[in-house]
């Protein structure tokens, strides 16, 4: 990679991480544990999107291979959860590695269920049309904690007892991870999980987001609340969502 766009990998991947940390430490019960070439976070639920693992660095034969990886992994899950979930970057495959991965997740009896890109950008353009005023609140009590469990449950299909189980609980909004809900027309939004506003970087790093969608339950045929929404987040100072999206 050039410098520029290792910079940006760099950006994306740190803040994917800190937005994975969270399901590690959310529901009291989990963990975030080092494995051979990776890291695992554990949520302490029988919900394998929520229980996470992901490789550090490039992967090729010289070192440690993706199936010694995938070995450490299991190990690691076996006495904990049968579910768990592997977020894989293509890129930091070499090119032996990627053409056989595929096979290799199936041996392991894995199988892709998403492909989300990385997005990055220096800065947003203009609006086309004129936006819906949105109250965007970060969430830290307990009405916007449980407007933000209801309402991504219900986008991202998540059994509520589960969401409950991470997003309403109180010093789950104590680490890194950001949420926010925002009011429209008297009713609330959330951006957070798979939205643009989760997981900022530590202090000193680029800000950035490993965000892809926003759970909008009225309907927005045109995207105007989810434009809004993720256009006041994103300025909002300090806010984690400034440069990827």
């Amino acid at each position: 990679m050039h410098d520029s766009m290792t910079n940006d990998f760099a950006v994306i991947d740190e803040n994917l991480r800190a937005a994975m940390r969270f399901f590690g430490y959310a529901t009291g019960t989990g963990e975030i544990a080092p494995v051979p070439g990776g890291i695992a976070m554990y949520s302490g639920l029988e919900y394998g999107v929520f229980n996470i693992a992901m490789l550090d660095g490039r992967v090729s034969q010289t070192g440690l291979t993706l199936e010694e990886r995938l070995v450490g992994i299991a190990q690691y899950f076996k006495p904990k959860t049968a579910r768990w979930s592997l977020w894989l970057c293509d890129d930091l495959l070499d090119y032996a590695t990627r053409r056989r991965a595929r096979q290799t997740l199936s041996d392991f009896g894995m199988r892709a269920i998403s492909h989300p890109p990385g997005m990055i950008a220096p800065a947003l353009l203009p609006p086309n049309n004129t936006l819906p005023p949105v109250d965007v609140q970060a969430v830290k009590d307990k009405a916007s904690q449980d407007a933000f469990t209801e309402i991504t449950s219900i986008c991202f299909e998540i059994p509520f007892g589960v969401a409950q189980a991470v997003y309403a609980q109180e010093h789950a909004w104590h680490g890194d991870y950001r949420g926010f809900v925002g009011v429209a027309a008297g009713r609330v939004h959330p951006a957070g999980r798979d939205g643009i506003a989760e997981g900022p970087l530590p202090p000193g790093q680029p800000r950035g987001d490993a965000g892809r969608d926003i759970g909008i339950l009225v309907r927005d045929r045109h995207g105007d609340l989810r434009v809004g929404l993720g256009r006041h987040v994103s300025s909002t100072p300090g806010s984690p969502a400034r440069r990827c999206w």
